[in-house]
């Protein structure tokens, strides 16, 4: 009796008759039953999958392949060209498959030069899909050809992809393959969905309802542990989820070994281009950094514009009435500056025509709209009237809701605190470092002290909250003209010394690029002194107190007296000792309500986000100092509190007047 051979699957190729396609066929003609539909593919009876091969993955003819694989109902798999590899996959077409379009989108966001590449993508993209690409190799397409059938065979017949450790407890779809060109490696590569694909996507609109914020019980480590996920322990699952060259929200992570503490960068994929969007991760050790870095990252990438919802509210202040704050509240321009010679802002009133986007006000109990601009440092997504100039400010990252609101805060405090004491000229109180019960604090300002030459200065910020802020100053004790006599950096916490810790490591970064000018850059930083709006960017604050004619704007702060031991400042440091994150939260939002501040969050959560159980937002206090870089963009008119605060605090004699507001370009960072 003859053996019975099962019947082969029939599998549908669409093609572009080019090198990569005749290996494609040559392969999966020994294990298959290869059948050519037209290109419009409308003959998939009878078929099992489809395998579309070529250099177009968002073509119109795949377009077509993809709907038509959707109607009967079953796998289809891409196997396409690009300049330096071959990628197969992702599997599309079965319960837990994924999307080709998304995965499109990651590898562009994570090229280098994104920006660039979509611009020529722009003018040239229909001649780049009409052109096949030339393979370096036959063996990059054989290599290919044999990962696309053997995946293609094995989910046929209910197996895992190889290799299964690379697929545990995931979607297989949620992955794809590349053959390197010049190297033939074979790499697997995780992507995330993309949100906004017109596939399988799109966000829900901005609505009141999901702006609430209703604090959860969180509770905590320790009473001194205010985060509430060990990232350190979830490091490598955090990595394959995020870090990927060629199609990661974050394409790598890397140490830069050449500063006075251990440092690791993190580019976020964006099409902005700018390297302002990295992650930093300053810490103790590389390890800790590297991780660090990625959460920045990933802050950054829900700070740059609405990821997780879609602005749905366009319209005047006025019109919406007092559902939307006012964003006088917030500091704006005085008239006469934008009657300067290229100021790019307009003026704003309340019929002026804007997004505007949902958060939550803690002051009210209810939702609040805020202008887009305010929320989304980069937002893109309307042709709006730029009215007022904005940074990441209260943008922050945490392992739930309550976590993050409480850092965003806290970064409010900090830069508050900083421009609070540099605009009010306030002789702030000199700390010793000598005298805190962590003992890496004198370690560190020593440590910096041998590596860079710069003798550390710390002086109390803190501000009518009582929340523990820190101005540190490196002076430079070489006395070189080619650096910056000052440089100078902030921090904040709920626990007066990890606050200090944080600002040492700001200073340890600033310190790392306290480079040696030279007689152009020298010149550019006398013409600063003279002129300050020249100062245009967050770099020319640091150069303009390069120049030794800057320096005595610092006499407020740096007049002679002693530094005095921490436990001068225990009461006015205190913290309870909660046991619930909500508790800090609480304590720290009633203080600021208790001065008559209001507290208003935007929920910036993405999908990315979630994917690893974390929260975004953007945390906003009418009525604090917003931090701005280039001196024309300093906002600090229709703020009240500037001119009072330093009086109440006992630094001043009375209340300031707007001629007594320090002229000068601040020096943070």
């Amino acid at each position: 009796m003859a053996e019975h051979t099962p019947p082969r699957p029939t599998v549908a190729l669409v093609g572009d008759g080019g090198l990569l396609d005749d290996a494609v066929a040559a392969v999966a003609a020994r294990v298959f039953d290869v059948v050519r539909p037209d290109s419009a593919a409308t003959v998939l009876d009878g078929c099992a999958a489809v395998l579309v091969v070529g250099d177009a993955p968002r073509a119109d003819p795949v377009a077509r392949v993809r709907e038509a694989a959707a109607l009967a109902g079953i796998p289809w798999l891409p196997v396409t060209a690009a300049a330096d590899a071959v990628r197969v996959g992702p599997l599309a077409g079965t319960p837990d498959g994924g999307c080709p379009d998304c995965a499109d989108w990651r590898r562009r966001l994570a090229r280098d030069k994104a920006r660039e590449y979509e611009a020529l993508r722009e003018r040239h993209g229909s001649a780049l899909t009409e052109r096949p690409s030339a393979l370096r190799t036959r063996a990059a397409a054989a290599v290919a050809a044999e990962l696309a059938v053997d995946l293609l065979t094995r989910t046929l017949a209910g197996e895992p992809p190889r290799p299964e450790r690379e697929f545990e407890g995931r979607r297989p779809g949620d992955r794809f393959l590349s053959v390197d060109l010049a190297s033939l490696a074979v790499g697997s590569h995780r992507y995330l969905p993309y949100a906004p694909c017109e596939v399988c996507g799109g966000l829900p609109d901005d609505a009141p309802d999901d702006a609430v914020v209703e604090p959860a019980a969180r509770p905590k480590r320790a009473p001194d542990v205010f985060r509430t996920q060990d990232v350190l322990a979830r490091a490598d699952e955090l990595y394959d989820l995020y870090v990927d060259g060629a199609a990661g929200v974050v394409p790598s992570v890397d140490d830069e070994r050449t500063g006075p503490l251990p440092r690791a960068v993190a580019p976020l994929s964006s099409l902005r281009g700018n390297s302002s969007q990295h992650g930093w991760g300053r810490t103790l050790d590389y390890r800790s950094s590297r991780i660090t870095a990625v959460l920045e990252a990933l802050e950054r990438f829900g700070g740059e514009q609405p990821r997780g919802r879609r602005t749905a509210v366009t319209a005047s202040r006025r019109a919406l009435g007092r559902q939307a704050v006012d964003p006088r509240e917030f500091g704006l321009y005085p008239d006469e500056r934008h009657d300067l010679p290229g100021f790019p802002y307009v003026r704003y009133d309340d019929d002026l025509v804007m997004p505007w986007v949902w958060g939550y006000s803690f002051g009210r109990g209810e939702p609040v709209l805020v202008p887009e601009r305010y929320a989304y440092y980069a937002a893109h997504s309307h042709e709006e009237p730029r009215f007022v100039y904005e940074i990441s400010n209260g943008c922050a990252l945490g392992g739930c809701l309550e976590e993050a609101i409480l850092c965003g805060l806290l970064e409010v405090a900090e830069r508050d605190a900083f421009l609070m004491t540099w605009y009010g000229r306030m002789p702030i109180p000199r700390v010793d470092p000598g005298s805190a019960r962590d003992r890496r604090i004198p370690m560190l300002v020593e440590h910096l002290r041998q590596r860079t030459g710069y003798e550390i200065q710390l002086y109390s910020a803190t501000l009518e909250q009582g929340v523990p802020c820190f101005w540190a100053v490196g002076l430079d004790a070489l006395d070189d003209p080619g650096r910056p006599k000052a440089l100078c950096a902030g921090g904040s916490g709920l626990t007066a010394e990890k606050a200090v810790v944080n600002v040492l490591h700001e200073m340890a970064h600033l310190l790392e690029h306290a480079k040696i000018y030279d007689a152009d850059e020298r010149e550019r930083a006398a013409a600063m002194v003279r002129d300050p709006s020249l100062v245009k960017i967050m770099g020319d604050h640091s150069v303009l107190y390069s120049h030794q004619d800057a320096f005595d704007r610092f006499d407020f702060l740096l007049g002679e007296r002693p530094a005095q031991p921490f436990s001068d400042f225990e009461a006015a440091w205190k913290w309870p000792e909660h046991t619930d994150l909500r508790d800090d939260l609480a304590e720290l939002v009633r203080r600021y309500a208790d001065r008559g501040l209001d507290v208003i969050v935007v929920d910036q959560t993405t999908p990315e986000h979630r994917a690893g159980g974390f929260a975004c937002v953007k945390v906003m206090v009418p009525g604090t100092l917003p931090m701005t870089f280039g001196h024309r963009n300093r906002r600090v008119d229709g703020i009240p509190r500037l001119l009072n605060v330093p009086y109440e605090l006992g630094y001043t004699e009375r209340p300031l007047t707007p001629a007594d507001i320090n002229p000068h370009p601040h020096p943070f960072p």
